[in-house]
């Protein structure tokens, strides 16, 4: 069987460090490690751990900037619920899985700065989706299927908040569960729905 080549390697050891370990802990050297390369060949693909991170992001969770995208080229298409169902779940999805590695971020001053300086560098960052769902909610309202005095940026803001808030507010319950996805998005979608429309 061939081996993944070095660059996924590194990618999946980091995304299993970050999740098991956090991202404080897991060093360049302990992913160079369990990627079986060396720190210099990490390095050869990655700036360094801040890069690593927001790759991880994009490419090993869920995505939804392809999705928004999509979407917004095309306003119309599909039920409007259906459409911000699929963004909901994908969205919870994401969060549910970043958490655990974005949450020792909060921890290190120094490490959030780092990684907040990086993430300006690349262009990227966590307000991206709320500003692409956004655009999403006004091409829908340009095209007459939401109300013209809906707020979209609220609208945006306040279904990306609940998918974020379900990673994290579940875990003190007796079961420790969030509520299932798909559910989930369903009726984030209706309840955002019935606020929006035309």
């Amino acid at each position: 069987m061939q081996q993944k080549p070095a660059r996924a390697r590194i990618l999946d050891a980091a995304h299993e460090l970050m999740l098991t370990v956090g991202l404080a802990r897991a060093t360049t050297k302990e992913i160079a490690k369990a990627a079986g390369c060396s720190e210099a060949a990490l390095y050869k693909h990655f700036t360094g751990k801040e890069e690593l991170f927001i790759e991880v992001l994009r490419e090993r969770l869920p995505g939804l900037t392809p999705l928004l995208n999509g979407l917004t080229a095309e306003p119309g298409r599909n039920p409007l619920e259906d459409n911000l169902t699929e963004i909901a779940r994908r969205a919870a999805l994401f969060y549910e899985q970043s958490f655990p590695i974005a949450a020792s971020l909060y921890a290190e001053t120094q490490l959030k700065k780092r990684h907040d300086d990086a993430m300006r560098e690349m262009g990227t960052g966590p307000h991206l989706p709320i500003e692409g769902l956004d655009a999403y909610l006004r091409a829908e309202q340009a095209a007459g299927r939401i109300h013209p005095d809906a707020d979209t940026f609220a609208a945006a803001s306040l279904l990306l908040g609940a998918c974020a808030q379900r990673a994290f507010a579940y875990d003190a319950t007796s079961d420790g569960e969030p509520p299932q996805v798909d559910h989930f998005a369903r009726r984030l979608a209706r309840t955002l729905l019935s606020g929006i429309t035309a």
